[in-house]
């Protein structure tokens, strides 16, 4: 019998200070039984991180790990149009590619102990790429999963190449390294 996804609930009070975009979000997210609480919550930031571009609430997380041709996150125009193709982890050069020509923008988060190794034997491919190309720190991933509970009532503070996360129990400071953008 398959395992099934573990689902959170993730209600978030978003400040955006870089877009000046604030929001409350509920998230439903699936984890798939092969996925670390880390990758989740990269995926969790990702989407907070492009949420400002949400204006018809029609991005969303996909079948993810279920589905090799689906991104983690996509957000689609009202005529089903790919807008933004969202990547969690170190995809290869040739997923990036079919991305680039599917979606009008296509963004990569790399989160993972390898994610170094990931970007110097794959950078030169990737820059040839309309792609951007965003590093979290896995250690600061690590400390904001420990945290995770099945139903979350957060805040979540954007500025500048930072997130700042106050739960109920614990506060989380994380940043981001842009190492390609277009």
């Amino acid at each position: 019998m398959a395992l099934k996804p573990t689902i959170y609930k993730f209600k978030i009070a978003l400040s955006d200070f870089n877009h000046d975009y604030y929001t409350a979000l509920n998230l439903t997210v699936a984890q798939h039984p092969s996925e670390t609480p880390e990758r989740m919550m990269a995926r969790v930031l990702a989407f907070c991180l492009h949420a400002y571009s949400d204006t018809e609430q029609l991005m969303s997380f996909t079948k993810g790990l279920s589905s090799a041709d689906d991104p983690d996150i996509w957000l689609r125009s009202l005529d089903d149009q790919l807008q933004l193709w969202i990547d969690v982890g170190e995809p290869a050069f040739e997923r990036m590619k079919k991305a680039c020509r599917l979606a009008k923008k296509t963004t990569v988060y790399s989160f993972n102990t390898k994610s170094d190794v990931w970007w110097k034997q794959g950078m030169a491919q990737l820059q040839t790429l309309k792609l951007d190309v965003m590093q979290f720190k896995y250690a600061e991933i690590q400390q904001l999963a420990g945290v995770v509970e099945r139903t979350m009532d957060w805040s979540i503070t954007l500025s500048g190449e930072s997130v700042f996360v106050a739960t109920p129990h614990a506060q989380v400071e994380l940043s981001w390294q842009v190492l390609q953008t277009v």
